[in-house]
Formats: C-alpha cells, structure tokens, sequence
C-alpha cells in the first residue's frame, strides 16, 4: 500500500487563499534592516520572503511600493475582560455583559497591530477557542486563567469589612487566593487544568486592589517555588506581578520567567535578570493613563493615590534595563476605556532605547518569552502570516507605532487581510 502523497500548499483547494505584498521594504527586526522583497503567504503561513516572488494561482496581491512590512506586534501584558478599572465589579458582572465587552476590546487590539497577546488573568479558554476558531475577532490569544495571589495580596478584591470566601463571587474576577505550598500547587495545577499557557503569581501589593500596600512582598519562598515547580513540571512557567526591588528579586530567586512591571528596580534585580535569563515586562503606559483618565473610568480615588509612587521611577527602570542588558518585552496592562492608549508605550520606550528595541520588544523578545520563536514576531518563511503593512518607517520615528491609526495601510493575521485602507 503506498501512503498519501504529499500535497503542494501552493495547490490545496483547502487551503486558505495565497496572499503577497509585492516590492516592499521588508524588516528584519533581528538585524535592524529592511530589503526590498515580496512576502507571500501560503494557508497562513508565510511561504517566501523575496524579490520577484512567484506568485501562486488566485493569489491576492497588494502593491507595496514605498511602504514597510514588519511582523505583526505582540503585547505581553494585557487584560482582555477589563472593561473597568475596577477589578472589583468583574465579580459581580454576569459574565454574557463581560465577555460582550471583551469582544469590543480584542477586536479594537487587533486593529492596532497587535495580533498576538498574553493576558495576565481574566482570560480563559473559552476566549482563547472562540478566537482561534474565527467566532471572536482578535489578537492570537496565551492567558493564564485566574492569577494566583495571597490573601489579602493583590488578587483578593474584598473590602475590609467583607468576610466571604474570597473565591465565592463570580468567574470573572482575576484572582485566586490560595495560601500555603498545597494550596499553591492545587491553585497552579487547576488552572493549567484549565489551558493555562503561563501561570501568574502576586508577588507584591498594586494599584488596583483595595487593601494591599505597593511597597507590601506577597507569598512566601517556599509558596513562589511552588507555583514554579508545577508550571515547570507542565512545561509553562511563571510570571509574577512586583513592583520593589524586594519583590523582583525575592520572585527572579524563585525561579519566575517574567517580571510584571518592576518599576522599583534595583541594581540586584539587573543582576538577578541576567543570571536567571528572566524578562522584565515593563507596563509603563497604564500609569500614564491612570494618571490622567483612571478616575473616569472606575479607579477609585485611593488607588489613583498609588499611581504617583510607581509613575516616576518607571522610565529610568526600562532605560537602566536596558543599558544592563535585560531582556524586556512589550507590555501595556491598560483597563477600562484607556485601552484605546495601547499604542503609546512605543513613544515611551523610544524615550530610553532606540526604535529597533522598542519594536524587537513587541516583536522577538516578546515572542522568545511566550516559547514562540520563529513563529510569531518575525517575517520570514515558516512563520505566522501575521503582518503590518506601514505607510511610513518606524525604525526612523517609532511615533509612527504610537501613532498606529495614521499609519497602517493594511493589517494581516494568519494571511487574511483584517484591514486595508
């Protein structure tokens, strides 16, 4: 019996249409440097990167004289059910209004640029499913479930005079109090259980949690070591919230991937990025927003008070990470109607490191971080067809990726064309 002979993707009926993007300067993020090519994706992938490509039969062909292709952005921090700055209400919002919400605010991400996100709790797997599906419109989704998080720590939303079981209220809170190694490890096994890509842990106080101190550490060694353990017996790993020195560094000793935010850095946690080969995750923008528009959209006023303590030190944390070294990816951690600012952390981060950084950010790093290499974040053959089509370079101005609107002439995800202008 002779077995099924390989079939050409360039041929398969089945397969989705052909697309190529003909004579347009082409980034190599890795190098820093475009060539004139033409990308041709084949079934969602992308088939060749060359000049004079040969296009398949019934292929779509778009014109990109004088315009710029780079991979599709990536943010690593994200919050897809946030539609409120107040995590507390997602406890008792029926879930149809929330994910109703969540819909609205994964198609908007998408037609940012951003076709590939990881959120740090609230997402589930449903969403994920609905996405790769084609029922939701929306970045490529990696979530962790529900962050794991101390009593009284960063994922417990209960008010000080509430005594109800903090896991009782709800399934679209962010939070899961677990306290203690067993609990721990239950907590981090049921939410890989569940599809987890990454598991998240509270390893200090925030901004949006009602009775948690920013300068607080959250989790024992042994409980953190824990989380570790489990994700790593899965073959995922961890990613903590913290925001002190203290924190970031008591979390990168325990084995955690990533660090969320890390604002208070100090020259022990430079130390610790380095030799752990950990990634920071730096969500700079989000304190902007709050600053200027958290109110509004449902922070209330002794949260918007923390937002000054973590806003200052956040640029010369990203500028001394990067001058050591450290690997960072993009991240925007934006709630509510300030979502819509997600864009703007590149016009930051160019105030610290050049454009080309700030893109790998969103791009390469990103994708290493989230066990992507090679598939998502670059344009070469072998990757997801995820693509921006750019009327204007972004290594000459990164504004023209704060400013994505202005500037994107057409958005692929997976070879479809999302968008054209």
């Amino acid at each position: 019996m002779t077995g099924t002979p390989t079939q050409d993707p360039t041929t398969d009926a089945t397969a989705k249409p052909a697309l190529v993007i003909r004579n347009a300067s082409v980034l190599d993020v890795a190098a820093g440097t475009y060539r004139t090519a033409d990308v041709v994706s084949v079934n969602g992938k992308i088939h060749s990167v060359e000049p004079d490509a040969q296009a398949p039969d019934g292929a779509r062909t778009i014109d990109g004289t004088g315009k710029y292709v780079i991979p599709g952005l990536i943010d690593a921090h994200v919050h897809v059910v946030a539609s409120s700055a107040d995590f507390r209400s997602l406890t008792y919002t029926p879930p149809s209004y929330v994910y109703a919400q969540t819909a609205r605010i994964m198609g908007a991400m998408l037609r940012r640029g951003f076709t590939t996100v990881r959120d740090l709790s609230g997402a589930d797997f449903g969403l994920a499913r609905a996405q790769s599906e084609g029922l939701l419109e929306g970045p490529k989704l990696h979530f962790c479930g529900h962050a794991l998080s101390q009593t009284g720590g960063h994922g417990d939303m209960r008010l000080p005079g509430e005594d109800h079981d903090p896991n009782s209220r709800g399934c679209c809170g962010i939070g899961k109090v677990a306290d203690g190694v067993d609990a721990v490890r239950a907590a981090a096994r049921d939410e890989i259980r569940k599809g987890a890509h990454h598991i998240k842990i509270m390893a200090s106080g925030g901004v949006s949690s009602p009775t948690d101190r920013i300068d607080s550490t959250q989790y024992s060694m042994e409980e953190m070591r824990a989380a570790v353990e489990e994700a790593e017996a899965a073959n995922r790993y961890v990613a903590a919230h913290a925001y002190t020195a203290r924190a970031i560094n008591r979390a990168l000793e325990a084995g955690v991937r990533s660090i969320e935010h890390g604002n208070l850095l100090d020259e022990e946690s430079l130390r610790l990025f380095l030799e752990k080969d950990a990634f920071l995750v730096p969500t700079l923008v989000t304190y902007w927003a709050l600053k200027e528009e958290g109110r509004e959209f449902g922070l209330t006023e002794e949260m918007w008070a923390k937002v000054d303590s973590v806003l200052t030190s956040g640029l010369d944390a990203i500028a001394r990470a990067h001058e050591a070294g450290v690997k960072m990816a993009f991240g925007s951690d934006l709630l509510g109607g300030m979502h819509r600012h997600q864009n703007e952390q590149f016009r930051l981060l160019g105030k610290v490191q050049p454009a080309i950084d700030a893109i790998r950010s969103a791009t390469t790093t990103a994708a290493q971080l989230l066990g992507r290499e090679g598939e998502i974040g670059v344009v070469a053959p072998g990757a997801d067809a995820d693509l921006l089509l750019l009327s204007a370079d972004p290594l000459a101005d990164i504004a023209v990726l704060a400013d994505i609107a202005d500037h994107l002439e057409v958005l692929v995800q997976d070879g479809a064309v999302v968008s054209q202008r």
